[in-house]
């Protein structure tokens, strides 16, 4: 509120604190998706990926009777919400401003 007001920090501070951010916190995992993704940064993907990499591999390669190849569950993931609808092709979005996003926090 207060930045939007034009009182507080620099907008430029607020967006350089924001993205100095770890991979793992929580803004972050609300920005990716929902809170289903905090915790998961590059490292734990990258450890996710390598998982299933091998379990694929030890699939292809090993020595098992013709169609016999066990099923290899994959490393469970964060779901992410499906996206919202967006408009039809012909049908044009109204621009919004920063009068109207300043009046959705008066409402509260």
């Amino acid at each position: 509120m207060a930045v939007i007001e034009g009182r507080g920090p620099a907008p430029a501070l607020v967006l350089s604190l924001a993205l100095g951010l770890p991979d793992t916190s929580l803004t972050v995992a609300l920005a990716s998706g929902g809170r289903d993704h905090y915790g998961w940064g590059v490292d734990r993907h990258m450890a996710a990926d390598t998982f299933d990499a091998i379990n694929a591999n030890t699939r292809a390669t090993g020595n098992w009777a013709k169609g016999k190849a066990p099923k290899l569950p994959q490393w469970p993931r964060p779901k992410s919400k499906p996206k919202a609808k967006t408009t039809e092709p012909g049908e044009k979005k109204k621009p919004v401003s920063v009068a109207d996003i300043y009046k959705q926090y008066q409402r509260r």
